[in-house]
């Protein structure tokens, strides 16, 4: 049996692209991709394993449960050995999962939000074992984060 894979959860966009700075991170490791179908996303992970979200996430029932279905089917056929994400919502379904399961998950809170904490790290929070900010300022949100550092 190989590996267990790092789950990559964001959305397109600027989320997905703060995630694959993580390259040098991930690039050794198996690894599965969860976000939404965008040209930019299909051509950014082309020659990755990918699992398509349904979005919009944000406030929209229906896909937060296509969402949790989709977390249920890939977490289910080969449990991750952690799940990682800089959000945004199709986060949320993913990291309960994870946490029912003892899964490690890892939250990046995003670049652009410096004073106040995105709606998707709130809702993430009781699910999260460990958070990383990219500015120092984020911690005043995140006492417990571990400053990384800009990701792009």
């Amino acid at each position: 049996m190989s590996a267990r894979p790092v789950l990559l959860v964001a959305s397109s966009g600027g989320h997905l692209t703060q995630l694959r700075s993580l390259r040098p991170w991930w690039q050794g490791r198996e690894r599965v991709w969860v976000t939404f179908r965008t040209p930019d996303a299909e051509a950014a992970l082309a020659h990755e394993s990918v699992r398509w979200a349904h979005h919009p996430t944000t406030r929209h029932v229906g896909n937060l449960l296509r969402n949790t279905v989709l977390a249920l089917r890939t977490m289910g056929a080969r449990r991750p050995s952690a799940v990682v994400s800089t959000g945004a919502g199709v986060a949320l379904p993913f990291f309960v999962l994870a946490w029912l399961m003892r899964v490690p998950t890892v939250y990046i809170e995003v670049y652009d939000r410096i004073d106040t904490p995105t709606l998707t790290a709130r809702l993430c929070k009781p699910f999260t074992r460990l958070y990383l900010a990219q500015w120092e300022e984020q911690r005043s949100f995140m006492p417990t984060a571990i400053t990384v550092g800009p990701l792009l």
